[in-house]
């Protein structure tokens, strides 16, 4: 029996994978928040700014919470453009 279903493209495969990281964090919080701004801005997204978001994605869970709702500031060496506007977002 042979697969009739063509593989998936690698920009597909990564942009699915990318999504899941982000609603699948393993707290809810972060879940909503950072997961709610791939969903709604993730197909919009080029390929630098993908590159920003696996970034963000290897944060933990702890501390992009405290980030992502303002009870504490983000620390310079990890406030890049794409988590200042996650943040901005999920402050909304």
């Amino acid at each position: 029996m042979s697969d009739t279903n063509p593989p998936f493209a690698p920009e597909t495969v990564r942009l699915r994978r990318l999504r899941y990281r982000a609603t699948h964090r393993g707290s809810h919080e972060c879940d909503l928040l950072l997961g709610g701004y791939v969903i709604a801005h993730i197909e919009t997204m080029d390929a630098a700014t993908l590159d920003a978001l696996e970034e963000v994605l290897e944060l933990p869970d702890s501390d992009l919470a405290e980030w992502l709702t303002g009870r504490e500031d983000i620390p310079e060496h990890v406030a890049t453009p794409l988590l200042l506007q996650i943040r901005a977002a999920a402050q909304k």
